[in-house]
């Protein structure tokens, strides 16, 4: 096992998982896709096809590839304009990427299996964000990059919306860089109430990564980390009017 996995298995065992890579809510038993080869390899299979598909479909095309750390943890932090957001996220680096998502989602026992090898952990929603926050920390200790939506649910319209404070807080909290992301396309692809989705173009924009300086107790303050998450948006904001006018 690679130090890297070691650390995730490691620190997803301290913050409430089982050692058969189980979590359990009150409402279903959720999987943690594992750091064995087996894992690993499921994770290459279902993203290559996943991310086949979504750029075909959606003609994407990806820019600033080299704002991406090569190595160790980091918060993706996209705009969230649609569902599809999620996959394509996943298409912006190789590396195994984790992301949240609610824990019904896991109901259905083959869509729980086949997010959980995409590198989906569940969260409780209504339950307080305590246990969000400590999953997203571990995964990040763990070295691996966490997609996180800053603007929370999905929104609308051209205006990168005010931004909760928990993407960059958990960045801060686990001293990673956070990395902002535009997506252009993506509500045209499925938006919110579609059935179905449309091939349109789709064009992604990865600014460069931003810092959250820590204090002498090796913790940001909350003044850092609010100036951190008005320049998040102001980048967020400039990266989505680039990816919309590249698609038009």
């Amino acid at each position: 096992m690679s130090g890297d996995a070691k650390r995730s298995a490691e620190a997803m065992n301290e913050h409430g998982r089982g050692g058969d890579g189980t979590f359990t809510t009150d409402r279903f038993d959720t999987h943690f896709a594992g750091n064995t080869l087996g894992g690993r390899l499921a994770y290459a299979v279902a993203r290559f096809f996943v991310c086949g598909f979504t750029q075909l479909f959606t003609r994407m095309s990806i820019r600033g590839r080299e704002h991406l750390p090569e190595s160790g943890a980091y918060v993706i932090a996209p705009v969230h304009r649609s569902y599809i957001d999620t996959p394509i996220a996943a298409c912006v680096t190789r590396r195994r990427i984790r992301f949240m998502g609610k824990d019904t989602m896991w109901k259905s026992r083959w869509f729980g299996r086949l997010i959980s090898t995409m590198g989906a952990f569940p969260v409780h929603r209504g339950r307080a964000d305590r246990e969000s926050l400590k999953r997203a920390i571990a995964v990040l200790e763990g070295g691996e990059p966490l997609v996180l939506f800053p603007e929370g649910e999905r929104k609308d319209g051209p205006i990168v919306q005010p931004l909760f404070d928990g993407a960059v807080f958990v960045a801060a909290r686990a001293g990673t860089p956070i990395v902002p992301v535009g997506i252009g396309g993506s509500a045209r692809v499925l938006p919110r109430s579609a059935k179905a989705m449309y091939p349109r173009k789709v064009h992604v924009v990865i600014g460069p990564a931003i810092t959250i300086p820590s204090g002498p107790s090796g913790r940001a303050a909350r003044s850092d980390i609010s100036a951190a998450s008005v320049e998040l948006r102001d980048e967020l904001q400039r990266l989505f009017d680039e990816a919309q006018s590249r698609v038009g």
